[in-house]
């Protein structure tokens, strides 16, 4: 395996990095705060327009191709700016799924308009741990009818459609994708603690077809989805750290206190350290299992990705706390940035699964004879 961006992916680290740097001005952070979207629509646009939407997919969808660690390589740089748009949500829970799982006339339907940024379209994949679906499904005639909540899905007041994970009456799972302007479905915001898009979704008696459902096992498509979504959710928290890390380091070198910098005192340097290295985890952890998946490794990546998501809970949430204390008061203060990756931080920490909840899936995986896998 190696640990260096090849050219392609170079490329898209530094496109990514000035987009997200162009318009991740503080003020703009602000107003989408202050309104209450907790989305940059200007932002959105931009990136669909750099064919950025579609990182991941191939060609033949209109795609650049580079899989799954262009996913990571994107959601990196948002992180470091902690860009308020639902990159990590549309691209694993909805772009991927489709372009893998879905049907032809699916796929006709929504991925043109998804990377062209004209649609939105988001997944609601975030349930309890052992609980295979919270939405159930009724049959209706050739048919069936909807019912459930989920109680935060990622840009659900701004999505088109939302592809879930369903519980039929036999017991088995079907992914399907649902339009949110349907009969039944009720979208209503909710705060989150990063402020970012998101809103409940309820579904009372909501209509869908065969041609509404992702051919194939539901289940194994659920589990393949959660996977994505939690290495994204991973590479997000990579790049909150890195620079909660960065600006932390500045801000220890040119605040004085009894005559030295603060980064002199020991106690500071070694707390900064241990960030470092729970920063360098997650993203030796995310570079692993991405490339698995890239490798078409999937055995091995279910591991390899519970074991990133464990450092981004874990790890991720130990660097934002250290870095906001190391801030001291500053760090209090909701007018000065980092308490924003604090509040990433720990938004990513508990979305897909806790650390304790991560801890426990990883441990059936191993026991059942799962690997953590070994690159080639």
């Amino acid at each position: 395996m190696e640990f260096e961006l090849d050219d392609d992916l170079a490329s898209v680290r530094e496109l990514a990095g000035q987009i997200f740097t162009d318009l991740g001005e503080v003020d703009r952070l602000r107003a989408a705060e202050r309104d209450g979207s907790g989305f940059d629509e200007k932002l959105w646009r931009v990136l669909s327009e750099a064919g950025l939407v579609g990182i991941a997919v191939g060609e033949v969808h209109g795609g650049a191709g580079l899989g799954t660690l262009g996913m990571i390589t994107l959601l990196e740089q948002q992180g470091r700016r902690v860009a308020p748009v639902p990159l990590w949500a549309v691209l694993s829970m909805a772009v991927l799924p489709l372009a893998e799982h879905g049907s032809p006339e699916q796929q006709q339907r929504w991925l043109p308009s998804l990377l062209d940024g004209s649609t939105l379209v988001t997944g609601a994949f975030d349930v309890p741990a052992g609980v295979a679906a919270v939405l159930r499904a009724e049959l209706a005639g050739q048919g069936w009818t909807l019912h459930g909540e989920v109680p935060v899905v990622p840009a659900a007041q701004r999505a088109a459609a939302v592809l879930a994970p369903v519980l039929l009456p036999s017991g088995e799972v079907m992914v399907v994708v649902v339009p949110t302007d349907r009969a039944g479905v009720t979208v209503t915001p909710v705060h989150v603690t990063n402020h970012e898009s998101a809103a409940a979704l309820s579904l009372s008696g909501v209509a869908v077809g065969q041609e509404d459902v992702l051919p194939g096992d539901g289940a194994e498509i659920t589990a393949w989805v959660r996977r994505r979504a939690q290495l994204a959710l991973a590479a997000l928290q990579l790049g909150v750290c890195e620079e909660a890390l960065a600006m932390t380091a500045r801000y220890t070198s040119e605040r004085v206190q009894f005559g030295r910098p603060l980064s002199t005192n020991q106690a500071v340097a070694v707390r900064a350290a241990d960030a470092y290295l729970d920063t360098e985890s997650i993203r030796l952890t995310t570079q692993k299992a991405a490339w698995l998946m890239d490798a078409g490794q999937e055995d091995e990546a279910r591991a390899a990705t519970l074991v990133a998501k464990w450092w981004a809970a874990k790890g991720g949430l130990r660097a934002v706390h250290a870095t906001q204390h190391l801030h001291g008061g500053m760090g209090a203060d909701i007018d000065y940035p980092i308490h924003r990756y604090f509040l990433w931080g720990r938004q990513i920490a508990f979305t897909l699964g806790s650390a304790a909840a991560v801890e426990a899936e990883l441990a059936e995986v191993l026991e059942h004879g799962g690997a953590i896998g070994s690159p080639a």
